[in-house]
């Protein structure tokens, strides 16, 4: 494997002598494996390595990239770069002014997944999948398990060299049931920038999912209509990320004239109990960083704060077209991609509401947690709770069939009437835009209350 240190510094003078507005580069080794089982069987499992390069150049507001895995005739690539770049530009090159750095931002954890052998893995899993099955109620399971360990370094025409590592981990299982016709299933998402400690001792959560997903088949349908409805941390921090998250990614506003003048700076969309926050500061999580992939350091971004839109989500050349921050949000699947306008930790600050004060005044109402599906368009969001109960008399009751979610996400923030203090992070999933996917994200919310919202049996 290629020493990516060497490429490093071969690449920075290959850099020198462009006639570009500006050229950046990236070059990354990395270390994965997976693993996966369908059912009863082991679907895949396997371990990869790679190692690789991008340039990207700026010329008169038009870019070239070009990425690629082997490293002779840098400059040559380099100059490809910015050849493409010339084609397509004719307008000004606009990006927000950042100070040019040179630090190195290490991995510091116990037990780095990637050195785990796989065998010892797959044991872990074949356990899991032994609980899922040993309910007899379960047709069919998914388990799918992911780790990596990538090391990246940044180089910029003025002058920036930023080395950085990164460990992620993740869990998927999901329970199906099926009786009569009618399949029900169970699932949760585990994940973090941390050691492989994070996977461990789960037998119990997994049989749960068996069991809670069978159980499932036996629950009533709700009564469509609208209700007030508690969201437990995990729905409601995909209703953030989802349905206002990629709302804010200043590309997505530029480009959408509608867009642009629905989110307008200093606008209220909620009461002044509502905090939303992107952030890639906060330790451990999966979408934290200490700079994005144009070398900006990362912020702690308000986007709504006390009920009002107060900011959004940039690149360099977002900020810059806008007249505003940059706020370290352009990020990466890899090398082989360009970095564009991304989320990293999106989230509800808490409130002072305690979980039995939120439903205590509810006479019927409905309580949702999980999820396991969902679509937004522009404001127009649906999304399907993996869990449901009736809240009576301020009291949880009966389990539910899962329920759909179906409403505008501004009139949606306007009713959330409380918010909880247990704020959690779900760092299960990844995010999809502009065919990178899954990037590592994270989100979360604590507790909340939304009056009048559209709640469907199917």
């Amino acid at each position: 494997m290629a020493d990516i240190d060497t490429i490093s510094h071969e690449l920075t003078e290959a850099l020198k002598g462009h006639q570009a507005d500006y050229i950046e580069a990236r070059v990354a080794e990395s270390r994965t494996s997976q693993i996966g089982y369908r059912g009863k069987q082991l679907e895949s499992i396997g371990r990869t390595s790679a190692v690789g390069g991008s340039v990207r150049a700026l010329v008169k507001g038009g870019w070239g990239f070009v990425s690629f895995n082997d490293f002779d005739g840098l400059r040559e690539k380099v100059a490809l770069a910015v050849k493409q770049a010339r084609f397509v530009g004719s307008e000004e090159s606009r990006l927000a002014p950042v100070d040019p750095v040179i630090e190195t931002v290490p991995c510091t954890i116990a037990e780095n997944p990637v050195t785990i052998p796989l065998a010892d893995k797959k044991a872990l899993l074949d356990e899991y999948n032994d609980a899922i099955w040993g309910n007899p109620g379960i047709q069919t399971s998914n388990i799918g398990y992911g780790d990596s360990h990538r090391k990246t370094i940044f180089l910029s025409s003025t002058g920036s060299r930023i080395e950085q590592e990164r460990t992620d981990v993740t869990l998927r299982v999901v329970a199906v049931a099926a009786r009569d016709g009618e399949v029900q299933q169970a699932g949760v998402s585990i994940g973090g920038r941390d050691d492989f400690s994070v996977i461990r001792g789960l037998h119990s959560k997994v049989e749960g999912l068996a069991n809670k997903a069978v159980a499932m088949l036996s629950a009533p349908k709700v009564k469509g209509k609208e209700y007030t409805v508690v969201l437990d941390p995990v729905l409601a921090g995909v209703f953030v990320h989802e349905a206002f998250g990629h709302l804010s990614e200043a590309d997505f506003v530029y480009e959408n004239d509608r867009l642009r003048d629905i989110m307008t700076l200093g606008k209220i969309f909620g009461g002044p109990h509502l905090n939303i926050v992107d952030t890639a500061i906060l330790p451990g999580l999966r979408g934290s960083y200490k700079y994005d992939d144009e070398g900006v350091r990362a912020i702690k971004n308000y986007l709504i704060q006390e009920g009002k839109l107060v900011g959004r989500l940039h690149s360099r050349e977002t900020a810059a077209r806008m007249n505003e921050t940059p706020t370290g949000n352009a990020r990466a699947l890899s090398y082989r991609h360009p970095p564009i306008v991304r989320m990293t930790n999106t989230y509800i600050e808490p409130g002072s509401a305690s979980f039995d004060d939120m439903i205590a005044d509810i006479k019927e109402g409905v309580y949702v947690k999980n999820w396991y599906g969902g679509q937004t368009s522009m404001e127009m969001f649906t999304f399907s709770a993996g869990e449901a109960y009736m809240i009576r008399d301020g009291k949880i009751a009966e389990t539910l069939r899962p329920v759909v979610l179906t409403g505008n996400v501004f009139s949606t923030l306007e009713n959330i009437d409380a918010i909880g203090n247990d704020l959690d992070m779900n760092q299960g999933g990844g995010c999809g835009k502009g065919a990178q996917s899954p990037l590592p994200v994270s989100n979360g919310s604590p507790h909340i209350r939304i009056r009048h919202c559209l709640v469907g049996g199917n």
